[in-house]
C-alpha cells in the first residue's frame, strides 16, 4: 500500500520516543541468542531471502509458500535462533555482556535486535519498499528496537519504529505549465492520497511498527497487529500488500505455519483495520480551470479496510503453490452492515455508466509459485484486477484492461572451484500501467478510485 502518515500529539510522542530510546540502548548491549515465535519483519531483505534461498536448496520445509509474510521461522522451520540462522556466521558481542533472557515458569521474554536504516535522496523525493520511511529529499532514518514475550498461548511483540526525515525542499511540478496540463495532473491526484511532499518542515513520526498481541493455538493466531504485510510471491513487488508504506493497525486471523491436510498444505490470513488520510494536500489547491477549482479536498473520514489471502500447496505437486487475495476499502460513514467488514461478502459489479457511484474500492489477484529444489530454481507470478468484472465478450476484446501483474524467475547457479560458492540469478517484471487509450487520457491508475478518493493508500 502507498505511503500516508499522521502525526502523534507532541506530548505523547515525546514519552514514547523516550521509551524507544531505552529499548534501543538495551538492544545495543544485548546479543540475542535465543528466539521464540517472533516474526521476521517484512523488508528484512537478508533474512527473508536467506530462508527463501534455503528452500531452493532443499534445506527448509518445502510446504512454506513465502506468499504470506511476515513469516515465523521458529513455527515454520523449527529454527531456534531466527536472526542467526547460519551457524558459520560469527556472532558479535562488542561489550561482552551476556544475552538477556527473562524466563520464568509462565513468562518467556527476549530482547529483539536493534535495527537502524538510513537513506538519502539528493534530487527529489523517492521511496520504494522502505516501510515507515516517507518519500522525501535529503537524509532520513528509521530506528527500531523492542522485546518479545510469551505467556502460554499469548504472545506480545513490541517493536516500535521511529522515523526522522530532513524532508528538504525540491523542485516539483512546473508551475508554468498550460492549464490543461494542470487539469490532467489533478485528475490523478484528486483520486489518490499521494502527497508530493509531506509538509514543508522536517518530519518525525513514531509508529507502533512491527508490533502485535496475539493468541496462538496449534498453528493459528488471532489478535491485534501493526506489522507490515506482504501478500503474493513477488520478491520486489506485490499487487495488494507490500512494505512501501508503514504497517497499519489491524485485527488478524492467520496461520503461522502451513496447515497440512489430506489434500495438501494451506496458509491464509484475514484482516480488518482502519486507514487514515495523510493530512497533506497537493501542490496548488487554489488553482482554477474554466472558472472552477482544480483541487477537491478529500473526504474527512477514515476508511475500513478488509482483506484476505489464501495459499494452497497440493499434495500431488510438491513445490507448487496457488492462491488468491482480495481487498476492500470503504469510508466508515458508508458501512451498512456486518458484511462490510469481510472482503468476501462483497460482489464486484460489472462496469457501467454508474461505476463511479460504487462505494467500495475492491481489488483481487490470483498467484502461483513453483519451486524446483532439484534445479535450485523457482518461477512465480501474480495477476490482479481492480474494481470491475466485465462480460466474457469484454474480457476477450480487452483482456488487459484494469489488470496488473508480477512475474519472476530465480535460479541458484553452482560456481566452479569446489568451495561451495553459488550465484543467484533473479529476474522480476511488474506491469501496472494502463494500456487502453481512454484510461491513459483519463489519468487512471491501478490504485486510484473515483469514489474512495484516498485511493489504495495507507
Amino acid at each position: 500500500m502507498d505511503q500516508v502518515v499522521t502525526h502523534l500529539p507532541s506530548s505523547r510522542s515525546g514519552k514514547i520516543a523516550q521509551a524507544i530510546r531505552y529499548l534501543i540502548l538495551i538492544s545495543l548491549v544485548v546479543n540475542v541468542t535465543q528466539s521464540f515465535a517472533q516474526t521476521i519483519p517484512v523488508g528484512s531483505i537478508g533474512l527473508e531471502d536467506y530462508y527463501r534461498r534455503a528452500q531452493l536448496l532443499g534445506e527448509v520445509d518445502p510446504a512454506v509458500s513465502f506468499t504470506i509474510r511476515p513469516v515465523s521461522p521458529t513455527q515454520s522451520f523449527g529454527r531456534k535462533d531466527i536472526f542467526y540462522p547460519d551457524s558459520l556466521v560469527q556472532r558479535r558481542n562488542f561489550l561482552g555482556i551476556e544475552p538477556m533472557r527473562i524466563n520464568s515458569s509462565k513468562i518467556k521474554t527476549v530482547i529483539l535486535p536493534f535495527s537502524f536504516q538510513a537513506q538519502t535522496n539528493t534530487h527529489h523525493a523517492y521511496g520504494w519498499n522502505d516501510g515507515a520511511m516517507i518519500p522525501a529529499k535529503g537524509l532520513q532514518s528509521v530506528v527500531s528496537a523492542g522485546l518479545y514475550a510469551e505467556w502460554g498461548p499469548i504472545s506480545l511483540q513490541l517493536r516500535p519504529e521511529l522515523v526522522n526525515a530532513s524532508n528538504s525542499e525540491f523542485e516539483t511540478f512546473d508551475k508554468d505549465h498550460y492549464d490543461i496540463i494542470f487539469a490532467r495532473y489533478y485528475d490523478y491526484y484528486n483520486r489518490i492520497d499521494a502527497p508530493v511532499r509531506f509538509g514543508t518542515k522536517a518530519f518525525s513520526k513514531l509508529y507502533l511498527g512491527q508490533s502485535s498481541l496475539k493468541v496462538n493455538y496449534k498453528g493459528f493466531s488471532a489478535g491485534f497487529s501493526s506489522e507490515n504485510l506482504w501478500w503474493g510471491p513477488g520478491m520486489r513487488n506485490a499487487l495488494l500488500m507490500t512494505n512501501t508504506a508503514p504497517g497499519f493497525n489491524h485485527l488478524t486471523i492467520n496461520t503461522d505455519r502451513p496447515f497440512k491436510t489430506a489434500i495438501g498444505a494451506f496458509e491464509g490470513q484475514l484482516v480488518a483495520g482502519r486507514l487514515d488520510g495523510s493530512g497533506f494536500g497537493v501542490l496548488e489547491p487554489e488553482k482554477d480551470y474554466i472558472d472552477g477549482p482544480l483541487y477537491f479536498p478529500k473526504r474527512d473520514d477514515w476508511r475500513l479496510f478488509s482483506g484476505m489471502v489464501l495459499s494452497w500447496n497440493p499434495k500431488w505437486v510438491p513445490g507448487l503453490f496457488v492462491g488468491l487475495s482480495r481487498s476492500k476499502q470503504m469510508y466508515s460513514d458508508d458501512i451498512t452492515g456486518a458484511g462490510d467488514y469481510f472482503p468476501f461478502f462483497s460482489t464486484v459489479k460489472k462496469a457501467d455508466a454508474d461505476a463511479g457511484l460504487e462505494k467500495k474500492d475492491i481489488r483481487s489477484s490470483l498467484f502461483l509459485r513453483w519451486v524446483w529444489p532439484e534445479e535450485q530454481a523457482e518461477i512465480y507470478g501474480e495477476f490482479g484486477r481492480d474494481n470491475v468484472v466485465r462480460s466474457a465478450r469484454q474480457a476477450a476484446l480487452q483482456p488487459d484492461r484494469g489488470r496488473a501483474y508480477v512475474v519472476g524467475v530465480r535460479k541458484i547457479v553452482n560456481l566452479s572451484g569446489g568451495r561451495g560458492h553459488k550465484l543467484m540469478v533473479h529476474i522480476e517484471a511488474t506491469q501496472l500501467q494502463q494500456t487502453q487509450v481512454d484510461d491513459v487520457l483519463g489519468a487512471k491508475s491501478w490504485y486510484v478510485n473515483s469514489y474512495v478518493r484516498h485511493g489504495y493508500t495507507n
